[in-house]
């Protein structure tokens, strides 16, 4: 399984790429915001889930979202954020969030919401 992981802060990228790497995760790849993580992205070929902050520099992360849908891709997105608000996780879910995850959050809790997207392949 390959993750494109989106985040400004680089020790939340190694902590989650890490909790990730416990889990059934082959491959994350990094980017610091949004316009790295198009760039990387390319056409989406091989990548099987989505990842991402929403406050980042450049290109924050519901505006990723958003570009990444209006390409026409349908591969599960998570939003990691701070907002908790029902206004903001509502504004997610429109752009076409599958899932949310709210820092700050344990391994139990982020294997939890992967399961919900994508489930562990040696189980099904």
């Amino acid at each position: 399984m390959k993750v494109l992981l989106v985040d400004d802060s680089g020790v939340m990228r190694k902590i989650i790429a890490r909790g990730l790497n416990s889990l059934w995760v082959d491959e994350v790849v990094e980017a610091a915001d949004g316009v790295e993580a198009l760039s990387k992205f390319g056409d989406g070929d091989g990548f099987d889930m989505i990842l991402t902050d929403w406050n980042m520099p450049n290109m924050n992360g519901l505006e990723f979202v958003k570009a990444v849908r209006n390409d026409g891709h349908k591969l599960p997105i998570m939003m990691i954020t701070t907002e908790t608000e029902k206004s903001q996780v509502l504004l997610a879910i429109q752009a076409g969030v599958n899932d949310y995850l709210v820092k700050p959050f344990d391994q139990e809790t982020l294997q939890k919401k992967l399961e919900r997207v994508i489930p562990n392949p040696a189980i099904t």
